[in-house]
């Protein structure tokens, strides 16, 4: 991957390349922006840009180091990414001071990536602060959240913020279809349900959402029994979910106001929906909207899920 293949984000990119151009590229950065949207994507290029052997404002992907970033082998490139409990800890931040000091195997530039930076536990936020504070010499840290707000303002303070934003839906859904080769109704739910956000589209892509989707909208808005084992391997399945009905309901609930078809996320099914307007109140709509939005809250609890669905659907179907 070059920067090239950053898509919708030329403003982001251009600072990047900026700071490259100047040899200006040190220190703490933060790229902020949604999920999906192509931080992470461009803070690994970044990685290799400063280190790459063959080019100065881009990697190659060929020389020795962008293949060892790419691999995540390289010893001088780390990527740090929260635990399984969620949470950046104190431990990382030690690793990180005692890195950021020592001389570089190999790097022109030592690189560290931290990924969800908003999950940094309160100790690890004191001691990255402390590390801040100090000059980093030939040292690039980069931290990655769809939620700065939750960053210590002292650690926002210290960096340079670049924007990642979402492409516009009509954007993303031609890119879909010319650089990826997916068929237009494909093309078009894949842009307005990620609303944009180009790296969540792509991790649906191949993951045969439109019968996935469709399937969860009937087992979950009709009268026969649902095997709810059938659509769960983890807690990622119960968002998409209910992100799903979600843009169901919301669909449903705008056609009645006389939103254009081509704005519908679910426009392969418009005849469904459009026959929907008639069956529910805007109120009946209202608490469809509540009932998912209640249920992802619960998604913080240890909950057995397969109630927390059949509870769902009751609430769904009864409407």
């Amino acid at each position: 991957m070059t920067f090239r293949d950053i898509k919708g984000q030329e403003k982001a990119v251009w600072l990047i390349q900026g700071y490259l151009k100047t040899a200006t590229l040190r220190g703490a950065y933060l790229f902020t922006g949604e999920e999906g949207i192509g931080k992470y994507l461009a803070s690994s290029v970044l990685a290799k840009a400063v280190n790459c052997l063959n080019k100065q404002m881009d990697a190659c992907d060929s020389c020795p180091s962008c293949l060892k970033i790419d691999k995540r082998e390289h010893p001088d490139v780390h990527f740090i990414v929260p635990t399984d409990s969620g949470a950046i800890k104190i431990e990382f931040a030690r690793d990180l001071k005692k890195d950021v000091n020592l001389k570089a195997y190999e790097a022109k530039v030592k690189v560290f990536i931290i990924n969800d930076a908003h999950l940094l536990t309160t100790e690890a936020s004191g001691a990255l602060l402390k590390i801040l504070e100090e000059p980093l010499g030939n040292t690039l840290i980069i931290l990655i959240t769809a939620k700065p707000n939750l960053l210590l303002k002292t650690i926002a303070s210290r960096c340079k913020v670049i924007r990642f934003h979402p492409l516009k839906r009509k954007a993303l859904q031609e890119m879909l279809e010319n650089d990826y080769a997916l068929d237009g109704a494909l093309s078009h739910f894949l842009a307005y349900f990620s609303e944009g956000r180009i790296g969540t589209a792509l991790k649906l892509k191949d993951a045969d959402i439109f019968t996935r989707k469709n399937r969860i909208i009937d087992e979950f808005t009709g009268p026969a029994n649902t095997d709810y084992g059938n659509f769960l391997e983890n807690k990622n399945d119960l968002r998409l979910i209910l992100n799903i009905l979600a843009g169901w309901i919301r669909d449903i609930y705008l056609a009645r106001v006389g939103l254009a078809p081509l704005e519908l996320i679910n426009l392969d099914r418009k005849i469904d929906i459009l026959r929907l307007t008639h069956r529910y109140t805007s109120f009946n709509l209202d608490e469809m909207l509540k009932a998912v939005s209640d249920s992802s809250l619960y998604l913080q609890e240890n909950i057995n899920v397969k109630l927390l669905l059949a509870n769902l659907k009751a609430e769904l179907w009864r409407k």
